[in-house]
């Protein structure tokens, strides 16, 4: 929405949907961002593994660096960019659509995860303690899919809000992630650190749709700005200033925007196909990553048929992306859909056609 109330989607994102849309309902720049981000997310958890196992760093720490003021922000300011879509509707379809989704996987996935962990935690305080942390998971998030799980917290919080003034709800939002507060509770913390990234996708959707207009209509233009960003990112990451409030939040809206450049660029050029499917697809990424991830990680560290740990970090991001579509492709095919697809049983309301523009997951 925009600060006087109206809705920026509907008056940006709709024309330039004809010309975006790489499949019926969808956009095609957005699967493309999504798609950078999740390879990101993967990457991050990849290389950061391998580096830990290993006590060494490789080629690709640098690359999670310069990535790391802009990969949640991005993934966070995607989610919120079709909200006023659907932020109206009653609250009964708004929480089964934007909780009880993210809810139903979450509970399935980290009873999944915890499956494979907990006979470690087991071995190392007891059975009855691995309990407890399964239980504490439903307050503290487990593992890499705390994203999930705040998601439905973001989408409440902006419709409980949306009769407040929007500036200063951004204003606070933007006021939290400077503070940088730590509490050791992922939840409060998280929140502080990104809401102001999701909502500046709900409140300024017009404009992240006009800058994808001017990138598709000015490609040389976009590239020039590109590499001013880069140069950029990359400098004040390496000086150790990316942290600095009100720097931090500049560089996450800054490369947010940029990652919606590429993103329209590539959709432009039609490149990288693999790329927008992951896009489409982000959810089953994130999903199942974990297990194709650290099975490998595992595996070549032990094997030592490689020595670089640049390139087992590379591998074994592939492997979490592509490992994750295996398993989705394997489920489907096994009648288990309900790994990656909600069951009727869990809708608190009635199912309905999706909207012209599919949101982003």
């Amino acid at each position: 929405m925009t600060p006087n109330g109206t809705s920026a989607v509907a008056g940006r994102a709709a024309p330039s949907a004809p010309s975006a849309q790489a499949a019926p309902g969808r956009i095609d720049w957005v699967d493309y961002a999504k798609g950078i981000c999740i390879v990101m997310v993967v990457m991050m958890h990849s290389v950061l593994g391998v580096e830990l196992a290993a006590g060494e760093t490789g080629f690709m720490h640098p690359l999670v660096a310069f990535a790391k003021p802009f990969r949640m922000p991005d993934f966070f300011l995607i989610s919120g960019l079709f909200l006023s879509v659907v932020i109206d509707r009653d609250w009964r379809t708004f929480l089964d659509r934007k909780v009880v989704h993210f809810a139903y996987f979450y509970v399935l996935w980290v009873t999944i995860q915890f499956g494979f962990k907990a006979p470690s935690f087991a071995a190392e305080t007891g059975w009855a303690h691995a309990g407890f942390l399964y239980l504490e998971s439903f307050i503290e998030p487990f593992g890499t899919l705390w994203f999930i799980y705040l998601l439905p917290v973001f989408f409440v919080v902006t419709k409980a809000t949306r009769r407040a003034p929007p500036l200063l709800i951004w204003g606070i939002a933007a006021l939290l992630e400077m503070a940088h507060i730590v509490t050791g509770w992922t939840v409060i913390d998280e929140f502080c650190a990104r809401f102001v990234y999701f909502y500046s996708g709900y409140l300024f959707a017009g404009y992240v749709f006009g800058l994808s207009d001017r990138a598709r209509a000015q490609p040389r233009l976009a590239l020039a700005a590109l590499a001013l960003w880069a140069l950029l990112d990359g400098g004040l990451v390496k000086s150790g200033l990316s942290e600095w409030p009100l720097v931090s939040l500049a560089l996450g809206l800054a490369g947010a925007c940029a990652v919606v450049t590429v993103a329209t660029l590539l959709a432009r050029a039609h490149w990288l196909g693999s790329l927008r499917f992951c896009g489409e697809h982000s959810i089953v990424i994130y999903l199942a990553f974990f297990l194709p991830m650290a099975a490998t990680r595992t595996l070549l560290l032990r094997a030592g048929i490689i020595h670089d740990i640049g390139t087992i970090s590379l591998v074994v991001t592939i492997a979490g992306v592509v490992g994750a579509l295996a398993i989705w492709r394997i489920a489907l095919k096994a009648g288990a859909n309900f790994l990656f697809e909600r069951p009727d049983a869990f809708w608190i309301a009635p199912k309905k056609p999706q909207p012209a523009l599919q949101p982003a997951e």
